[in-house]
């Protein structure tokens, strides 16, 4: 079992809080085959044999990813972001939920700002 803890700034860390998304209720378990996000109330869930590609990003805008998680109008990927960057971009064959709790909208792709992406990438082995 591994678990990835989010990167909190400051000011993301503020934003966050009235949403339950605290460094206790936010972190990337990779374990048992699955990667699972728990971000305060939002989780994802999906097999690793789910993912297709990761990428490690950076320069998120605050007003796009502060706070809660995040939709990305354009391709409805979900983000949990807890600081600018950088982070780790995975992208699904199959479209998982995670930001809505009855599973009608599904991403396919997700982003999360752990400490240390580059290491949440090795253990994807994407």
């Amino acid at each position: 079992m591994s678990v990835h803890r989010f990167r909190f700034d400051w000011s993301y860390r503020l934003a966050a809080l009235p949403f339950g998304v605290t460094p206790r209720t936010a972190y990337v378990d990779v374990a048992d085959g699955r990667l699972r996000v728990r971000f305060g109330p939002w989780h994802l869930d999906t097999p690793l044999s789910n993912i297709k590609d990761t990428q490690v990003t950076d320069g998120y805008s605050f007003v796009k990813t502060a706070g809660p998680a995040h939709l990305s109008f354009s391709d409805r990927g979900v983000t949990f972001a807890t600081s600018p960057g950088p982070g780790l971009c995975v992208c699904f064959h199959e479209p998982v939920t995670g930001i809505d709790w009855v599973g009608v909208l599904k991403h396919p792709g997700a982003t999360m700002t752990v400490e240390d992406p580059e290491a949440l990438r090795a253990e994807l082995s994407v």
